[in-house]
């Protein structure tokens, strides 16, 4: 549920309808509103990636979980400090 509630919120904070989204990524409107109704379990990531992209975010932003994007940022630190735990 939560991948489609952020997609939708994020482009509607910028401002931009489904018809831009998705000519800019080189899919149909039909095709937003199903990912953003979560009737797309997981888009490709070429189509993420590209949303991503458009939307100035990160693809983790937008399509996973606050646990996602928590042990990302929890990895990351570990590689920029070089510690493990």
């Amino acid at each position: 549920m939560e991948l489609n509630n952020r997609l939708r919120q994020i482009r509607r904070a910028k401002d931009i309808t489904q018809e831009e989204l998705a000519k800019a990524v080189g899919v149909t409107r039909q095709t937003i509103i199903a990912i953003e109704k979560g009737h797309v379990k997981r888009p490709s990531d070429e189509v993420m990636l590209a949303i991503a992209e458009y939307l100035g975010c990160d693809v983790t932003d937008i399509f996973f979980t606050p646990l996602v994007r928590h042990v990302k940022q929890k990895h990351i630190s570990t590689l920029n400090t070089g510690t493990d735990g």
